[in-house]
């Protein structure tokens, strides 16, 4: 698939979907095909597995291809774009090609962490990925997680190379936002990175997001994010303001804390965290639950 033929993937509501866990710490294979389903039902378009939200730093490589390949066996419709990054170059390369061995449709690829390469060593990087992988690249930009920010000029150096596809943003910079999508290529997409910024991001560019929230809501965040797309604001902005009391109650704490504890508390497979995540506290607990009482998600 040419990346211009893909373009229109990387659209609307993409669900960073959790990584349901049994209580002796096993995958929940049963319980994500569950999940899957439930999000297909309400309207999403592709399936995340194995980001941040997926725990994927606490995954073993094997896991971390077990949950792709359940994934890609389970959607009947959705799109996968398999988390596949790593501050490694060479575990990047293998866990792309094993993502695209598997059947994901496209990967994410996550700027690498704690080494903060420079800009040319970030360049090198996904130079080297996209010259591996005959799918399309979705790089991540967190500087929150990674320490290091993927400027809007270095961005649309990234958008000129073969393969990549979009980007992510979780930068929290609405102008930078604005920069990439305003000047990259037309094939290139911008895809919002964090939930509360989603409508703001739509406004100045962005296609779509790749969203925690609709883990539990995938209804309410695919509509919002249509109505945008079809331009219809007044709806999206309806919608936005009923779900900010609960954006901001899923990231009282270190994402997945609390959509997993959200997820298990509105009585959906969701399991234990691993170490070192662990249980909210009772406070913000008690917050989470009052939110979603008064969302009619209890």
């Amino acid at each position: 698939m040419s990346i211009s033929e893909a373009s229109e993937m990387f659209s609307g509501c993409s669900t960073a979907i959790i990584t349901p866990m049994k209580s002796n710490g096993d995958i929940d294979e049963e319980g994500l095909k569950e999940l899957i389903r439930f999000q297909e039902e309400n309207g999403v378009d592709t399936i995340v597995p194995c980001g941040s939200t997926g725990e994927s730093a606490t995954l073993s490589y094997k896991e971390h291809l077990k949950v792709i390949d359940i994934t890609v066996n389970s959607v009947t419709k959705a799109k996968v774009m398999a988390g596949a990054g790593s501050n490694s170059t060479s575990e990047a390369l293998e866990l792309s090609k094993a993502a695209q061995d598997i059947g994901a449709d496209s990967v994410l690829s996550i700027c690498p962490y704690y080494n903060k390469p420079t800009s040319k060593g970030i360049r090198l990087h996904f130079e080297a990925i996209a010259s591996s992988v005959d799918i399309p690249i979705i790089i991540y930009n967190i500087p929150s997680r990674t320490g290091t920010n993927i400027t809007a000029d270095l961005m649309l150096e990234l958008a000129k190379i073969p393969g990549i596809a979009g980007v992510k943003e979780a930068s929290g910079n609405l102008n930078q936002i604005g920069k990439i999508a305003a000047f990259a290529p037309k094939d290139f997409s911008v895809l919002s990175g964090d939930d509360a910024l989603t409508l703001p991001a739509m406004a100045v560019g962005a296609k779509g997001a790749v969203s925690v929230s609709s883990n539990i809501v995938p209804d309410k965040v695919s509509a919002m994010i249509k109505s945008m797309l079809s331009g219809d604001s007044e709806k999206a902005n309806q919608i936005n303001r009923e779900l900010m009391p609960l954006y901001d109650v899923l990231f009282l704490e270190t994402n997945p804390i609390p959509i997993k504890t959200a997820m298990r508390l509105a009585g959906y497979p969701s399991g234990p965290l691993r170490l070192p995540l662990c249980d909210m506290e009772r406070k913000n607990e008690d917050r989470l639950r009052s939110v979603l009482s008064m969302q009619g998600l209890l």
